[in-house]
C-alpha cells in the first residue's frame, strides 16, 4: 500500500538534491524507527534556517557521518514535524509542499498550519532566500 500524503493522496517525492527523508530516498516517509517524525517535507528560508539553529537544530552544517550536506536557502527536506511546529508558533516556518509531506504529520501538526505555508516548488528555489 502505498503511503499518503496530507491532502489524501499519494505521497510525492520531496527531494533528492540533496536526498533527503529520514531513510534518505526522497521522500518523508515514517516508520517506528523515525522518532522524530520527519515527515514535512520543508522548502527551507533563511528565516527557518536561523530559527532552526537557535533552538539547537543546526540543519546549515554539514554532518558527513550521517550523509547530511548542510541546507542552504531553497533546499526542499523531510523536517521534524515537531520543529516546524515551533518554528510556525514562533513565526518562522518554511514553505511546505503538502503532496509530499506525510499523513503522519498531521499526528502533530494541524492541516490548516501547513496549508498556511504550503508552496509549490519553484523551478529556481534559489529566489526564496
Amino acid at each position: 500500500m502505498a503511503e499518503r500524503n496530507v491532502l489524501g493522496g499519494d505521497l510525492e517525492p520531496c527531494g533528492t538534491d540533496p536526498m533527503t527523508g529520514f531513510f534518505r530516498d526522497g521522500c518523508c516517509s515514517t516508520g517506528p524507527e523515525d522518532l522524530g517524525s520527519h515527515t514535512i517535507c520543508a522548502v527551507v528560508t533563511e528565516q527557518f534556517l536561523d530559527h532552526q539553529r537557535s533552538i539547537g537544530n543546526d540543519l546549515s552544517t554539514p554532518v558527513p557521518m550521517y550523509r547530511f550536506p548542510g541546507l542552504v536557502p531553497g533546499d526542499r527536506w523531510c523536517v521534524t514535524a515537531v520543529n516546524w511546529l515551533r518554528a510556525h508558533d514562533d513565526g518562522a516556518a518554511a514553505f511546505v509542499v503538502l503532496a509530499s509531506t506525510h499523513a503522519r504529520a498531521l499526528d502533530i501538526v494541524p492541516l490548516e498550519a501547513l496549508r498556511e505555508h504550503a508552496v509549490d516548488v519553484p523551478t529556481d528555489p534559489g529566489a526564496l532566500g
